[in-house]
């Protein structure tokens, strides 16, 4: 399925349960492009559970912390909006052992991805939000 933003592949992705509460609306899956991270809830019960870090090499190994990164990178889109979601998603990545900031850097430097928003500006707010 092409993204009708950027024309990448989109993939539809389960969220795992214990991350439905840190999301808006809490969907059980999403409809995800895989270059610019655009998204969508929707509801498709029959998705299998993901591998979330096949959008990138850099995401954690981890299942639950690849899922919470990638959950709280496409919620940076509205920041304003999702900050407390963001900031759960990233509280859970740090409690799994991994930064959030550092794999932020990461990403935005990934030559495959090409997000609807800068990721290290919206870094750079988050940042200063946190303090």
């Amino acid at each position: 399925m092409k993204c009708p933003e950027c024309g990448g592949e989109r993939r539809t992705f389960a969220v795992p349960s214990e991350l439905r509460a840190d999301v808006p609306d809490r969907p059980s899956s999403i409809l995800l492009c895989t270059r610019c991270l655009a998204f969508e809830p929707v509801e498709n019960p029959d998705v299998e559970p993901s591998n979330f870090a096949m959008i990138s090499d850099d995401l954690p190994d981890e299942p639950a912390a690849a899922a919470g990164m990638v959950l709280a990178t496409v919620l940076l889109s509205s920041l304003a909006l999702y900050r407390q979601h963001v900031d759960a998603l990233f509280d859970r990545v740090e409690a799994a052992g991994v930064d959030p900031l550092l794999v932020l850097d990461r990403l935005a430097a990934d030559p495959n991805l090409d997000p609807n928003f800068d990721i290290e500006s919206r870094r750079r707010q988050l940042l200063q939000l946190r303090d």
